[in-house]
């Protein structure tokens, strides 16, 4: 997904060299060596290192080297990265998980706590009136199909799991409405299991950072989990998406402004100019307030509002 700056120069009708051009000439002047200070002299950037890196082929170690580093990097810039979805218990996150499919977190954690007020078990939820649990997720869209989908997952864990979510892929992917990265997130945050969240942010910033060439979330899943051991998978995917949405945006990324930018090759795909990157930041970086009504204790950025509407900053 890097921009790439290749160009052809063509040569017909070049002149014959003539015989005094034939002959060597010593140079009077020696072109002095780049270096430190004359890059910094040249307005150099640490990312026209990379971009100048990224030119040649990058091997299988280089990028897992990269891949690593860019982790790590992620680790010191968002130590506080979360689900962005509010909940209390297992059923919570993975009927608010199943929710925010097409519409923001944001959006989410303001219906929530009405439908979870109305219906705070499975049980409960599997015995609702279904055109009253649509009006109550109206707000986050597609609310006629997402109704069928938590109160058969609802139903199905009263029938199958005696009311309980369980806490293996396998049994996830079988409930109404629940994929791959709906599990991941349930798994690794109620449950403590590690996984990969391939989330459009997670597949886009994958690929623009040359960790994979896929478009398959199953296939990127599995790419991953080769660069990055198992410990990490599920942090991983909350820095990574934690960038996506602050940072690094689809449209329009804050090059300008990314902490990781030396290691990026698609550098200046964005806005380079550092003042007009700091402007395009979201929620707590570019102080507005986050997605989640009740943050966790280490957030540094300010909850949102529980009223109806998207607070400014969010996607």
């Amino acid at each position: 997904m890097s921009a790439k700056g290749n160009s052809a120069v063509g040569e017909q009708g070049a002149p014959k060299r003539t015989k005094a051009a034939k002959r060597p000439v010593k140079a009077s002047v020696t072109a002095p060596k780049a270096g430190p200070k004359a890059g910094a002299k040249a307005g150099a950037k640490p990312a026209a290192k990379a971009a100048a890196k990224a030119a040649k082929p990058e091997s299988r170690l280089a990028m897992v080297r990269r891949a690593r580093k860019i982790n790590r990097e992620l680790a010191e810039v968002f130590p506080y990265a979360h689900p962005e979805l509010d909940f209390r218990n297992p059923f919570e996150l993975l009927v608010a998980t199943v929710l925010s499919a097409q519409t923001t977190d944001l959006r989410v954690n303001q219906t929530t706590p009405a439908l979870f007020a109305a219906y705070p078990t499975p049980e409960d939820l599997a015995a609702a009136v279904p055109e009253e649990v649509e009006e109550l997720i109206r707000p986050t869209g597609f609310f006629r199909a997402k109704t069928k989908s938590i109160m058969g997952l609802a139903k199905a864990l009263r029938d199958d799991f005696g009311g309980e979510v369980p806490g293996r892929l396998d049994d996830l992917v079988k409930l109404p409405g629940v994929g791959r990265k709906t599990a991941f997130v349930v798994l690794g945050n109620a449950f403590g299991v590690p996984g990969i969240t391939v989330d459009t942010h997670f597949m886009r910033l994958a690929r623009r950072w040359k960790w994979t060439e896929s478009d398959d979330p199953v296939k990127i899943e599995a790419e991953i989990a080769e660069i990055f051991p198992k410990s990490e998978w599920t942090m991983l995917s909350h820095r990574v998406i934690f960038h996506g949405r602050r940072i690094c945006h689809a449209r329009k990324p804050a090059c300008g402004a990314c902490p990781i930018a030396p290691l990026c090759p698609a550098y200046g795909e964005g806005e380079t100019d550092p003042e007009k990157a700091q402007k395009l930041l979201k929620y707590e970086k570019g102080g507005y307030p986050g997605q989640r009504l009740n943050p966790p204790p280490d957030y540094p950025g300010r909850p949102a509002a529980p009223a109806t509407g998207v607070a400014p900053g969010a996607e």
